[in-house]
């Protein structure tokens, strides 16, 4: 069977490579994609040798970006596209590379490639403030820390931009006050702009904190640094989150009089919240205001105004602004599909959801929630033969499934009592470096157990004490 595999790839590749030069980077990568997805993890390297692929900086990148919930894979990929003659790794590749290992908490990898990068001359700014994004996101606040006063060992003078990357990864982790602590005591070495001060302002907003972040504007415009259109905006999201619409209203106002023209983000902002608020003619109205004020919506006010029907149940309503989308030529994303599906099932209209996602998917790629959410309403519905379709689906469209996509179908299945399939899907999980959450895991576990079979729960835990090893750094 491997000798027919091999053969069967060898002799594609012999095919494919005379007309190589014929071929775009989508079709290659696409190719690559359908031999990751269709070979043992122990067979790529000789399958895709037997390809005889040739891959470019474009083609690893499109790799990359495809399995980029698979990090262990893509690693591999990586790992291999690294060895062939005349090519050479860009910074990008190894920044997705590295965002998609730091995904799973590989970081002893993660930093394998960032001294690979050094002794290149290739690490820049933005490689630590990826680093510093993704230990932020996992909590990481020391690690994140470090990685800021670690650059000047690694040849990368920290500047402004650093220290803004720094505080904006603490912001959006909700670790705002170790951020403003950071900023009292070096903003006297890194002059904050008003970018600095907008992060600040955000993550007060987050927490929320409407009287801290009014502080944090006042102190910028003491200091003489000006609010540009993005500070107005984050003001104007932070009073509608905060339940004052109205003020956020009479800022936009201000601004309008003042010769600052609001943003479709400001107005998708307001559209959003009017939504939440059940105030639909407020949201329309603000999307007519848009329009009138020579502002041309985007597909995320768009979203904003499907999602405020979608709340007060008019759906008909929501599919019409699809088809004006359309008129605008303003294509929807998978967030406007996820949106009409979300609404659909909380209503338990659970046929119409998957007729959206049948109509939908002609028009718009889905992403791992819209999977998510179809795969977990089909097991749901005892219908666990259509969440499967759901699943093979999405292989067809070599879309790599996220820990939360896997995690769907696994209860599902351990739902139903089909431990092997649970199982298989499981190790699959593993193998792919992602690790599954503990609510998932222990299900499983209490099945096998319950069917006495502790020779495959101990095969599996000992995948996942591989997986749970998280070094700190270098």
């Amino acid at each position: 069977m491997i000798v027919r595999i091999g053969l069967r790839f060898l002799v594609a590749g012999r095919l494919y490579s005379s007309g190589e030069m014929m071929q775009d980077s989508s079709d290659i990568a696409k190719r690559v994609c359908k031999i990751m997805i269709s070979c043992p993890k122990l067979g790529l390297d000789t399958a895709l040798d037997q390809s005889g692929i040739r891959v470019s900086e474009d083609v690893v990148e499109k790799v990359l970006e495809k399995f980029e919930n698979a990090g262990m894979l893509a690693h591999r990929f990586f790992e291999w596209a690294g060895k062939q003659r005349h090519y050479v790794h860009s910074v990008r590749a190894y920044h997705i590379m590295i965002e998609s290992l730091a995904k799973i908490r590989q970081y002893e990898i993660m930093w394998d490639l960032v001294n690979s990068m050094r002794s290149k001359g290739m690490l820049n700014i933005e490689t630590f403030c990826i680093i510093m994004r993704k230990y932020a996101r996992a909590q990481k606040v020391d690690e994140a820390v470090y990685t800021f006063n670690v650059m000047k060992k690694y040849d990368v003078s920290p500047n402004l931009a650093a220290f803004n990357g720094l505080l904006s990864a603490l912001c959006k982790s909700k670790n705002i006050r170790k951020a403003q602590e950071i900023f009292d005591a070096m903003k006297n070495q890194y002059v904050p702009d008003s970018k600095t001060y907008s992060i600040l302002l955000e993550g007060w907003g987050r927490v929320p904190n409407l009287p801290k972040a009014r502080e944090i504007f006042k102190e910028m415009v003491d200091s003489g640094c000006n609010p540009d259109i993005v500070t107005y905006g984050i003001m104007v999201d932070i009073l509608c989150k905060a339940g004052r619409t109205d003020e956020a209203v009479e800022v936009v106002n201000e601004m309008e009089i003042s010769g600052c023209q609001p943003t479709s983000f400001i107005y998708s902002v307001l559209v959003h919240t009017y939504g939440i608020e059940n105030r639909i003619e407020d949201a329309i109205d603000t999307f007519l205001q848009m329009e009138r004020n020579g502002v041309k919506p985007d597909v995320a006010v768009y979203n904003a105004l499907i999602s405020a029907f979608c709340k007060v149940n008019k759906f008909q309503n929501a599919y019409k602004v699809v088809e004006e989308m359309d008129k605008k030529g303003v294509p929807p994303n998978s967030r406007t599909c996820n949106i009409l599906i979300n609404g659909l099932i909380g209503q338990e209209d659970t046929d119409e959801a998957f007729k959206v996602f049948r109509r939908m998917t002609k028009v718009c790629e889905p992403d791992a929630d819209t999977y998510t959410m179809m795969i977990k309403m089909f097991c749901e519905r005892d219908e666990l033969e259509v969440a499967m379709k759901v699943w093979k689906y999405m292989e067809k469209k070599q879309f790599a499934p996220s820990m939360h996509t896997f995690s769907a179908l696994i209860n599902g299945l351990c739902d139903k009592g089909d431990v092997s399939r649970a199982c298989v899907l499981m190790e699959e999980m593993m193998e792919r470096g992602i690790r599954p959450g503990r609510h998932t895991f222990g299900k499983l576990r209490k099945l096998l157990l319950k069917e006495g079979r502790e020779d495959v729960l101990g095969f599996l835990q000992e995948k996942m004490n591989l997986l749970v090893k998280e070094p700190l750094c270098d």
